[in-house]
């Protein structure tokens, strides 16, 4: 309870009654007091953009320094597309969300996160999607082994998709 009226009650909530969080976040994620004003664009809960263009706007947010909102991408993907693609989708969000806690000074969640997440992508069998996955479990490894390097601009963000060979 909160005065005289249940937390439970207090929250914001879609039509159907779900949870949701309207209040303004930084670029970390982080919830900012209501009334705030926001120093990121927040994703709407929910995005449903097809695989390409989620993974290039998880990247956008990746390369801007804003890993929480790559990750709420990512986590569409995780719930819309094929059963047969959820560790995919989510264990990069977990790599996304592990980032954000490096930034954000929790080594200890950045660590867990970033190796949960490997272990996701690592069990998935065959990328349709031309996911740099190697790629992504060297990244995801190096920084978890290391989860100070990215607040010392020592590690670059992830590349989702290989570069192109020219």
């Amino acid at each position: 309870m909160t005065g005289d009226v249940p937390v439970a009650a207090s929250r914001d909530r879609d039509a159907g009654g779900r949870a949701r969080n309207a209040r303004p976040r930084d670029g970390l994620g982080r919830p900012l007091p209501r009334g705030a004003v926001g120093d990121a664009e927040q994703v709407p809960d929910d995005i449903d953009l097809g695989v390409d263009e989620s993974v290039a706007l998880a990247q956008r947010y990746l390369d801007e320094g804003h890993p929480f909102h790559a990750h709420e991408v990512l986590e569409a993907l995780w719930k819309t597309r094929h059963p047969d693609e959820r560790d995919l989708w989510q264990g990069l969000a977990q790599v996304a969300v592990g980032l954000t806690h490096a930034l954000r000074g929790n080594t200890t969640g950045a660590t867990t996160l970033l190796r949960r997440g490997v272990g996701r992508i690592g069990n998935y069998a065959g990328d349709p999607h031309d996911i740099d996955v190697a790629g992504v479990i060297s990244w995801a490894e190096q920084l978890a082994a290391n989860p100070t390097a990215v607040a010392a601009a020592a590690l670059a963000p992830p590349r989702l998709m290989a570069a192109p060979t020219s």
